[in-house]
């Protein structure tokens, strides 16, 4: 049972693609995305700084989990070196995992920094609403398995996801 009252708002999003939860359910996978993060490397590569921190694995149970990460397009395979024991892959991540709590003494600054950002955030999201109407509509609808589910928050997640991709592209670009 739910009761909505004048006192109460909402504050955040919480998101959960099930592609990406499903795949790093197994916290190696995690670190895994993270070692990937700013440099390609290959599966041996990865090993060796997971024993760094601590993991101990077998390579070709790291590699097994790249797989699952390449397969759930976390990671992309982005080059290939021929040598003489064969073909080397380096794999390199596309996707951040984030996962922290912040501080309850950081509540002030953040809101004031969200103060301060939401009329641009505002202006760029009746901008996507406006000028993306149709294609976020199509969007939408295939995200639909039933009719029933016509009340779930999909645009929201879409447009989220669009914020979200450009913000790692302003972060990267800066």
């Amino acid at each position: 049972m739910s009761s909505s009252g004048a006192d109460h708002h909402l504050d955040d999003i919480a998101i959960r693609d099930t592609r990406v939860s499903d795949a790093i359910d197994e916290p190696m996978r995690a670190m895994i995305l993270d070692i990937l993060a700013d440099e390609a490397r290959t599966a041996g590569e990865v090993h060796d700084r997971l024993t760094d921190r601590g993991i101990e694995r077998t390579e070709n149970t790291v590699r097994h989990h790249i797989n699952e990460l390449r397969d759930s397009g976390l990671v992309d395979v982005v080059r290939f070196e021929e040598g003489r024991g064969g073909t080397t892959k380096y794999y390199h991540a596309n996707t951040i995992v984030l996962s922290y709590s912040l501080p309850g003494s950081a509540d002030a600054a953040v809101e004031e920094m969200t103060d301060a950002i939401q009329p641009q955030v505002t202006e760029a999201l009746n901008h996507l609403t406006e000028e993306y109407e149709e294609s976020i509509e199509e969007i939408t609808t295939e995200m639909q398995p039933c009719d029933h589910c016509r009340n779930q928050k999909y645009e929201t997640y879409v447009l989220l996801t669009v914020l979200r991709r450009a913000f790692v592209r302003a972060q990267r670009e800066s």
